[in-house]
């Protein structure tokens, strides 16, 4: 019997006091069935110099009224800190294959101003003159290193491939690595060496970043990274990957390189493979099918990984090489943008956080081939985690989802069998679960997708037993969002869990996510 699809013939005896309405559903966590340590990267962000994300996003600006560290809005540092964000993206996306890092170093104000990437995109043609529009490069590597060490996290940096040279991309990597007076450019850093591992050779080759053909593309990384100064930090390159199902490209890529030398693969630490899910009706407005659909697509995420990773395999056997997803979410149709300069600007709602959990569940459920992702993108832009506008910032949905989520880090994934009807498309119950031997706890998180129903759920353990749990849930119609006006209508409750017998039951709301932790006897 396939597990993915197993529903408990006891649950229904075994269940307590539920709402007279609720459906049933089960689910077993196998406590001794591993699949790999969930690395804290899974639970990455990405950061662009795109519409609002950077200014009025991020940066503030030194001298402004808004609380700030180095003007780095403290608010946000602030929220980063409580969710253990561990990993940040940057400069791009598109504008990394724009993007002259020498052009954000130094002095700030002898900085040059430039052309934005995304310039003539959407509602920043018609804006005469913005920092959205023209970069005025103010934040930079510097101060990228600084929200970073602010945040507690690792930086990841993604290098120019199509407009720059192997060599430009080897004088960033001495800026950012170099000991402090051993080289011209750690004396123009002026700090300690940052130390960066993570460094994407470019960004989505197969369009904005050079419109490579996948074999074309095998050459330049392979020049890219031909000798590179590493100045004692092992350094950790990530190729630009394929577009969600072009196969071609995933197998173009690892038949090319290993076809020169099976020996290039050691180069090669995660594959950039990208998915947004689109969207379906509008970012606030849609109807329940709609939702429906979108969950559906979200969860095409898990096939996208089995088959990009079997193609792997053909050529990397031994799987060394994970997956670094460094963009996904849902990309909804503007509208609902709170300033004229937020491109690709969204409200999050709670099919956004249903559509975030779903997501972070498989990569979960996939440990052994996931070492890293970043959810695009970290504030204003497409599925991000807040939304900030001048003196006014708010955490959407998506935020208290990563909250919930956190205490995942560093577990081990274990696996999980969830039963219960399928909601449209989607599945009306998915979650995964993870061991803390240290402490002796077991996580486990889970989505209801259904829109109108609650959904009485039975939670077994096979080799092992709860002792004690507790829980909390995130829940609303599916188009509740949070405004400045109420920043806090939609956030964690707790959620009321009941152990029986070493089982555990509990009720999930409609439309909901939620996260439990259990003592195990």
């Amino acid at each position: 019997m396939n597990r993915r699809t197993f529903v408990s013939a006891t649950a229904a005896a075994l269940l307590g006091p539920r709402s007279s309405r609720a459906a049933e559903g089960s689910a077993t966590v196998l406590l001794k069935e591993q699949i790999g340590t969930i690395s804290p990267l899974v639970h990455g962000h990405f950061v662009e110099h795109l519409g609002g994300v950077v200014y009025d996003g991020i940066w503030v600006g030194e001298k402004s009224k808004i609380p700030n560290i180095a003007g780095i809005r403290k608010a946000l540092i602030d929220d980063l800190k409580k969710i253990h964000a561990p990993l940040f993206r940057w400069p791009g996306g598109c504008f990394a294959d724009s993007y002259d890092w020498r052009d954000g170093v130094g002095p700030r104000e002898k900085r040059p101003k430039r052309l934005n990437f995304w310039a003539g995109s959407g509602m920043l043609q018609k804006l005469e003159s913005h920092p959205a529009k023209y970069e005025p490069n103010e934040f930079g590597t510097n101060e990228f290193m600084r929200f970073v060490q602010e945040v507690g996290a690792k930086p990841y940096l993604a290098a120019n491939l199509r407009g720059m040279t192997a060599r430009e991309f080897n004088d960033w990597v001495d800026y950012c690595n170099a000991p402090l007076g051993s080289t011209t450019w750690s004396q123009v850093r002026g700090t300690p060496p940052f130390n960066v591992e993570f460094w994407g050779i470019g960004n989505e080759s197969w369009g904005c970043g050079g419109d490579f053909r996948p074999e074309e593309y095998s050459v330049e990384f392979r020049r890219f990274t031909s000798w590179v100064p590493g100045f004692g930090v092992p350094l950790k390159f990530i190729p630009a990957g394929p577009n969600g199902g072009d196969l071609n490209w995933t197998r173009g890529f690892f038949e090319s390189l290993v076809r020169k030398s099976p020996g290039l693969l050691r180069r090669v630490w995660g594959w950039a493979l990208h998915y947004y899910c689109g969207t379906t009706g509008g970012p606030v407005e849609f109807t329940t099918e709609e939702y429906y659909e979108l969950l559906a697509r979200a969860v095409r995420m898990e096939q996208l990984i089995r088959d990009h990773w079997a193609i792997m395999g053909e050529y990397d056997r031994e799987h060394r090489v994970k997956f670094a997803i460094d963009e996904w979410g849902a990309w909804h149709k503007a509208g609902s943008e709170v300033a004229p300069h937020h491109l690709f600007g969204q409200i999050g709602t709670m099919r956004d956080a249903v559509i975030a959990g779903l997501t972070l569940d498989i990569f979960h459920r996939h440990a052994d081939k996931v070492a890293m992702t970043c959810v695009a993108q970290l504030v204003n832009c497409i599925h991000s985690l807040f939304i900030a506008h001048e003196d006014k910032m708010l955490r959407t949905p998506n935020y208290h989802v990563f909250d919930l989520y956190k205490a995942h880090q560093n577990g081990m994934a274990v696996r999980t069998v969830f039963g219960a009807p399928m909601s449209g498309k989607a599945p009306r119950l998915d979650g995964s679960a993870s061991v803390h031997e240290k402490d002796n706890r077991l996580v486990v998180t889970c989505t209801h997708a259904d829109a109108a129903e609650p959904l009485a759920v039975e939670l077994r353990l096979e080799g092992g037993a709860a002792k004690s749990a507790r829980g909390q849930v995130l829940a609303g119609a599916p188009r509740d969002h949070n405004t400045f006006e109420q920043p806090e209508r939609v956030k964690p409750r707790e959620l009321a869990v009941t152990v029986r017998q070493g089982r555990l039951v509990f009720e999930l709301p409609p439309c909901s996510v939620a996260a439990l932790e259990v003592t195990l006897g």
